[in-house]
């Protein structure tokens, strides 16, 4: 009863330390997916294994995240929500320090693979979790701040722990968020209040939600927003080699988290209000500085101001479509996120080889090409989509 009663009172009101605390999942979360790509060369030679299997680590990572996200999320819908998240945080942790402990490269991929099912089920069930502890009218808010997470993590967090992997190794690396983890888990153990998960129904199934038109729409909008995104940035040193840009990669990567800052803190206060509107402008910022580096790339400041509006276009990418797709329902919030987040990585994986065949065939500027080609549609579609976005 004293359970029940804690989980009530915290929907009175949107508490700050609570949605802290669910951000810090995501920033360790998102860390535990990319964190090879920080140390990949020390990784590569410690394990003697080739840079296609050193990209295996992150690859299969995510493939496990999208192909067991809906099904696990379905299956675990009746746990009680923090159990679930303190289970996930553990096989987090322990995935990421029995890798840095082991010599065997097949072992780590499985380890690797253990935590990308971790992160399936975690990605769709922290934003569903963290709206039942708010009033409905802050859920965009609960989103925004639980997903700024996952930009400082790609801003702030990585150039910390690829630091940390570069000065003391990438097995103290991977230690270092081990335990980081399990800090974070000890701390949710006694903040976080538990909540009691829902009853899988036939009309809350995931194939129920895809027979929603509404929920297709943002779908789409999710394959074209990443797409063209994650198109560009996985070879964004491709394209800053390309246009000679000054101060190289470090240069771009610290304008880009400084947009990313900006507009999270935007969408941490607009989301819930004008959530059709920063669609808009997100597809329409990414189409702006793509344009700039077509027409203007190789001009030092103006290329620059181009990473930056880029950054602050991907900034809250994650948190405008886990908003949308979770006003498409009333109930089973978690198995909507769960498709949609099975389709933000779908749309990573396929942006990524499609602009693998393109950088075969093209110079890196192409990349920004097909940018443009899918922000434009998106655009147009979040601008039409009034009844969808609101």
């Amino acid at each position: 009863m004293r359970q029940q009663q804690t989980a009530v009172s915290a929907n009175m009101h949107f508490s700050w330390l609570i949605m802290l605390l669910m951000s810090s999942v995501t920033f360790v979360g998102i860390l535990s997916e990319l964190m090879p790509s920080g140390v990949l060369p020390q990784m590569m030679a410690d394990l003697n294994i080739s840079e296609v299997q050193g990209g295996n680590l992150v690859g299969y990572y995510a493939i496990a995240s999208a192909v067991f996200a809906i099904p696990l999320v379905s299956l675990t819908m009746q746990f009680n929500r923090k159990i679930l998240l303190l289970v996930l945080l553990v096989g987090f942790a322990v995935s990421n320090i029995a890798a840095a402990l082991l010599l065997n490269y097949t072992v780590i991929i499985f380890l690797r693979i253990i935590g990308g099912i971790c992160a399936g089920v975690m990605w769709p069930m922290i934003a569903a979790y963290g709206m039942r502890l708010v009033h409905e009218d802050y859920h965009g808010k609960a989103i925004a701040v639980i997903m700024a997470g996952n930009t400082l993590g790609i801003s702030l967090g990585m150039p910390l722990m690829t630091f940390i992997g570069n000065e003391f190794g990438w097995r103290a690396g991977f230690i270092a968020l081990g335990v980081v983890i399990l800090a974070i888990a000890l701390i949710s153990l006694f903040v976080l209040p538990p909540t009691p998960g829902e009853k899988l129904t036939q009309s809350s199934s995931p194939f129920a939600l895809l027979k929603i038109p509404a929920v297709l729409i943002v779908l789409l909008l999710t394959l074209l927003g990443v797409g063209a995104h994650y198109g560009v940035y996985v070879y964004i040193t491709s394209l800053v080699n390309e246009i000679e840009l000054t101060g190289g990669t470090e240069s771009a990567l610290l304008l880009f988290g400084a947009g990313s800052l900006v507009s999270v803190l935007l969408a941490i206060k607009y989301t819930d209000v004008y959530l059709r509107l920063l669609t808009i402008a997100m597809f329409a910022l990414l189409i702006i500085s793509m344009a700039i580096f077509l027409l203007f790339g190789r001009i030092t400041g103006i290329a620059h101001f181009a990473f930056f509006l880029w950054g602050l276009s991907f900034g809250p990418l994650v948190t405008l479509f886990q908003a949308a797709i979770s006003k498409q329902v009333e109930s089973a919030k978690d198995v909507a996120t769960s498709v949609q987040s099975s389709a933000f990585n779908l749309s990573i994986m396929l942006a990524t080889s499609g602009a693998g065949l393109l950088l075969g065939a093209y110079s890196p500027i192409a990349l920004t090409y097909m940018a443009i080609a899918l922000a434009v549609p998106g655009m147009l579609i979040s601008f039409f989509a009034r009844k969808t976005l609101g």
